[in-house]
């Protein structure tokens, strides 16, 4: 609230307070200053002068925090029995009053008079006796209102007595801003203690309208004059107040009490500052179904007193929450426009647009949205004074951004774009160019091609993408990037191959500064965009992606060369990589794909030109020679992997294929050379796990050895033919090595068992029935 205007200072102002004296007692003749009246007398009148001075010439906010110091300071001297203090400060003294009364019992919240004892009533009553001695009418109004409440100490019907009598007493007040302040605190407490009490709200609000009249007298304006302040600027400082106490007496109120307060304008002769309060304290719903009646209220409004694009302001946010008769709509339209599209002030034209685009949006099509873009465009680009409005054309575009989802029509208005290219500080450029993109993101379901997107869509990234530079956050960069990939993820020219590369190739050179996106746009030409990347496992999933999508099209000899490419690259993988700005190990990444990798691999047919399983051998040959973290089982469970793969391999019929190409399966048909190979590999793969599993066992790493025994078990078990002794023999001797140190999980190896008792009940699967002995033999053992 703005500071109140406070009469002068009497001379006996907050001076003649008349002391409590006991009762049956009375001070002397002699004695009616005593030395504890003059010393209390000096506390006050040092406090007074004191609290005046500090309050002499402080800013809003500064007298706000002086109010929040004194309140703190009232507190504090009840506390510590400063009675003449706080009641300098008076606020709250309920809570003193409370605490009498609840000795010896606690005080309930639904109490009678006759529940308060007489040393409660006793001290309250003193309270209100103070406070009447207060000579000067406006303070000793606040202070009596601050502590209303009271009265409930006191008698039944004291709340609803004194409410009167005060807002009888606002009227003894001469300046009208300030009783129209004090009215409002009235109602304010009003409808803390005793909500019920409608007549005092609407006796306050009749009396603040009988006040109008005073502002056109000659006192007002000839105050106006010393202080230079225009009358529309001083009529908005009534607008708190009056806002308030509509509010209090809008509360839960009928719709029919609406009418009678717009009666009650037409009869000031539709007093504007009342007609805007009476709109913005009433339910939307009730304004929105009378919007066609208040806009002719507004027309015959005056235009010097209060500007009435201000009231069509205070319309629109009401038809923004609620909608008003579909036949009305357009009239409304074109009635509010007729006056915001005349105002002069940019700031105050875009004010008030802002606040229609939400109705226009809500109700009409592009060509009205089209419409008042352009006049926002008309009226806010003469000396740039968008400049200062960037707030209000921000929210122009999110109010667009709600309603208009189909981004053809939006794009194809053609003051659409022409509207951004008014955001022209960078931040805030990128900051709408943003939003429009999460929206796209969020609502575009279905793959486009449409130009008239591509083209806006392209130019929005490209202005978020040449944002980034050098002090651009990691954060940032990454949230930019996602953006622009959910774009590009949307467009699709189906298969139309030239026009899908053509716009990858223009994505890849505008977006050259954000590696995401160009690991994105680079699946159409690999061999080009994949070298540049400085992520290693970015290369490598590219390259590994591309060789799959080779496969599928049956273009065997470039997917050749993306496996190649990868394999080949393994060994500039790091032994750790930034994740988050963190450094981790990258063996589990590394593995991750390397496992990735293998599972293609099935389907890949051999080259005739280099022999029987390259791609294996060099996958192979790269683990072997990578140089893994000290004390890592990494490579070896590498090798652990690879058995399934040969162990698929091997099969007459392979478990999955890709259409139209032939893999190893129809190359070889089975031919036992093949098979020969698949073997000589798979003895040096367990070969080189069992000599790694003695490594364990020197150095004592049991932990890690029963792990990796279980490991290689399992897969024996699932892709070794048993029925061969010396492989069912190896199978039960990493059994018992898993198990040896107690490291292999109770609940892991009966359930393998009853896996293995199941297997063994179906046709040619007998032989394991020997297994399942000696196995269940060993875990007894």
């Amino acid at each position: 609230r703005p500071p109140l205007h406070v009469c002068q200072r009497g001379s006996d102002h907050l001076t003649q307070i008349i002391p409590a004296f006991p009762a049956g007692k009375a001070p002397s003749p002699g004695s009616a200053v005593s030395e504890k009246v003059r010393t209390r007398l000096e506390e006050l009148d040092d406090l007074e002068e004191g609290s005046q001075r500090e309050l002499l010439n402080l800013s809003q906010q500064d007298y706000a925090n002086r109010i929040e110091e004194l309140n703190q300071s009232l507190k504090e001297a009840w506390a510590s029995d400063q009675k003449v203090k706080a009641l300098k400060i008076v606020i709250q003294v309920i809570q003193g009053i409370w605490t009498m009364c609840s000795d010896p019992r606690p005080l309930p919240e639904s109490f009678t008079v006759d529940d308060v004892n007489d040393t409660a009533k006793e001290t309250c009553l003193n309270w209100f006796f103070k406070i009447a001695s207060i000579r000067e009418l406006l303070p000793r109004l606040y202070v009596e209102a601050a502590i209303l409440k009271c009265n409930r100490f006191l008698n039944k019907s004291g709340i609803q007595e004194t409410l009167p009598r005060l807002t009888a007493m606002i009227r003894g007040i001469g300046d009208p801003l300030v009783a129209a302040y004090t009215r409002a605190y009235l109602c304010r407490v009003g409808m803390e203690v005793a909500p019920q009490l409608k007549d005092s709200l609407n006796r306050n609000f009749f009396d603040l309208l009988g006040t109008f009249r005073q502002i056109s007298g000659e006192s007002v304006q000839n105050q106006l004059v010393q202080q230079r302040v225009e009358v529309p600027e001083y009529l908005t400082l009534y607008s708190p107040a009056i806002n308030w106490i509509l509010q209090c007496i809008a509360y839960r109120a009928p719709e029919p009490l609406l009418t009678e307060m717009m009666e009650r304008c037409k009869k000031l002769g539709n007093n504007a500052l009342l007609l805007n309060s009476v709109m913005r304290a009433f339910r939307p719903e009730f304004v929105a179904a009378r919007a066609t009646d208040f806009i002719g209220m507004i027309k015959d409004c005056d235009e010097a007193g209060f500007p009435k694009h201000l009231l069509f302001g205070s319309l629109g946010r009401s038809l923004a929450c609620a909608d008003p008769p579909e036949s009305e709509r357009l009239t409304i339209l074109n009635e509010a426009w007729k006056v915001v599209t005349k105002v002069r002030s940019p700031q105050d034209y875009i004010n008030c647009a802002e606040i229609w685009m939400e109705f226009t949006c809500r109700h009409f099509t592009k060509r009205e949205v089209n419409t008042i873009l352009a006049d926002i465009i008309k009226h806010m680009t003469p000396d740039r004074a968008f400049e200062d409005a960037y707030p209000q054309l921000q929210s122009v575009i999110r109010k667009i951004l709600t309603y208009l989802h189909d981004f053809s029509v939006l794009f194809a208005m053609e003051r659409f774009l022409p509207f951004l290219d008014m955001f022209q500080k960078d931040s805030v450029r990128v900051e709408v160019c943003r939003s429009i993109m999460e929206v796209f993101i969020k609502h575009q379901v279905e793959h486009t091609r449409d130009p008239v997107i591509l083209n806006a869509m392209l130019h929005i990234c490209k202005t978020m993408h040449d944002s980034v530079n050098a002090l651009t956050l990691e954060d940032e960069k990454r949230s930019l990037a996602l953006l622009i990939i959910g774009f590009i993820r949307m467009v699709s020219f189906g298969r139309d191959f030239e026009q899908q590369l053509s716009f990858c190739v223009e994505a890849r050179a505008t977006f050259c500064n954000l590696e995401p996106v160009l690991v994105q746009v680079s699946q159409p030409h690999p061999f080009i965009t994949i070298p540049s990347l400085s992520s290693i496992f970015s290369r490598l999933s590219l390259y590994l992606l591309s060789g799959q999508v080779a496969l599928a099209n049956q273009c065997l000899s470039q997917a050749d060369a993306f496996l190649k490419a990868a394999v080949s690259i393994l060994p500039e993988v790091p032994r750790s990589i930034s994740v988050e700005g963190k450094l981790r190990s990258s063996e589990s990444f590394l593995l991750d794909f390397i496992n990735n990798f293998l599972a293609t691999l099935l389907v890949v047919p051999d080259h005739p030109e280099h022999g029987v399983l390259y791609l294996v051998r060099g996958l192979l040959n790269m683990v072997q020679d990578y140089t893994w973290e000290d004390n890592s089982d990494a490579k070896v469970r590498v090798y652990v992997s690879a058995l399934p793969l040969l162990a698929a391999m091997s099969q007459e019929t392979y478990l999955y294929s890709i259409p139209k190409v032939d893999s190893n399966e129809t190359l070889y048909g089975g031919d036992p050379k093949f098979l020969s190979e698949i073997n000589k590999l798979s003895e040096t793969l367990i070969g080189q796990i069992l000599d790694h599993l003695k490594t364990l066992g020197r150095d004592e790493s049991t932990r890690r050895q029963g792990a990796l025994a279980f490991s290689l078990f399992g897969v024996l078990l699932a892709h070794g033919d048993l029925r061969n002794n010396k492989l069912s023999q190896l199978a039960i001797n990493l059994w018992n090595l898993s198990h040896k140190h107690g490291y292999c999980e109770t609940r892991v190896s009966v359930r393998t068992l009853e896996y293995i008792k199941h297997q063994a009940l179906q046709p040619d699967m007998s032989h394991l029935t020997d297994t399942v002995q000696r196995l269940a033999l060993q875990s007894r053992t």
